[in-house]
């Protein structure tokens, strides 16, 4: 999977979480240079305290464009160290990788 923003590819993993709809990247699958750490927080009964990213590609900004939860309820644990996105980054299947001949 590869989540894309602006023509830029995020993330990329074929190690992804799908969880409530939403798909979930290993924060080590991120491309790092797009994301600053936010000042926006949130909290969910079910889930726990989210922590967000804003994306920034060349003169573009997606505030809280992708978010975490460092410290998820112990029911959604297997979120933990993975990352989600905002609808308006595209999440699709990646191509797969041609041989060389």
């Amino acid at each position: 999977m590869k989540a894309v923003w602006n023509d830029v590819v995020l993330a990329e993993s074929d190690k992804t979480i799908t969880f409530e709809g939403k798909e979930y990247f290993p924060k080590k699958s991120l491309n790092k240079e797009y994301f600053h750490k936010s000042a926006k927080t949130s909290w969910s009964p079910h889930k726990g305290n989210a922590v967000f990213y804003d994306l920034e590609v060349e003169d573009k900004k997606l505030e809280g464009g992708a978010w975490y939860y460092p410290d998820p309820r112990r029911k959604v644990d297997k979120i933990k160290k993975y990352v989600t996105f905002d609808p308006e980054v595209t999440v699709m299947e990646s191509e797969p990788e041609e041989e060389e001949s």
